[in-house]
């Protein structure tokens, strides 16, 4: 178990200098077993993470994100937190001002996170595989560049359905509508 845990923990080190030292806006911590986003990263990326545009923490163990994980890197554009444990993002998370892509796919979020609703930027929004059951209509349809609203596999109910589509001005993904068996 623990050349297990050292493996990963060297995977992540690599990644992480790989992003410092190629300086590229990119940092891919995928598929890494993280349960928290690592505080020694912060130090080691210090001087690249205003140049950090995209992000992917998917399929790992991940919790929550804290607000310095938001702040530290305020220039991202993509997000990836998909097939992780969340079921809800920092207020923090409304200073990402450059942010258009955020993936919350399999996840566990109830609600739909509302700060994301003031993200100006943001264009597409994938919440597949969520437990959502309501949406806030009016703050989706306040959404001026959301383009996509992923929420395949979600129980939203019909009458959330009939609610939202006139309202919204973006492609709405929603799973089809199973029967209801008769009695």
């Amino acid at each position: 178990m623990q050349k297990r845990m050292g493996e990963a923990v060297a995977r992540v080190a690599r990644k992480v200098n790989d992003t410092v030292e190629n300086k590229t806006d990119s940092l891919d911590l995928a598929n890494c077993k993280l349960m928290t986003f690592p505080v020694g990263i912060y130090k080691a990326m210090r001087s690249v993470t205003e140049g950090i545009h995209h992000i992917s923490l998917a399929n790992n163990e991940l919790k929550s994100i804290t607000s310095r994980f938001v702040t530290t890197f305020s220039q991202l554009r993509e997000l990836n937190l998909a097939g992780n444990y969340l079921h809800r993002l920092p207020e923090e998370i409304t200073s990402l001002l450059h942010l258009r892509a955020i993936n919350l796919s399999r996840n566990r979020f109830r609600h739909f996170p509302e700060p994301l609703a003031t993200i100006t930027s943001l264009e597409t929004i994938d919440l597949e595989e969520n437990e959502i059951t309501e949406l806030p209509s009016e703050m989706l349809a306040s959404m001026a560049s959301l383009r996509s609203l992923n929420l395949r596999d979600n129980p939203v109910g019909p009458e959330v359905r009939l609610l939202v589509r006139p309202l919204v001005p973006f492609d709405l993904l929603l799973s089809p509508e199973k029967p209801v068996p008769e009695a």
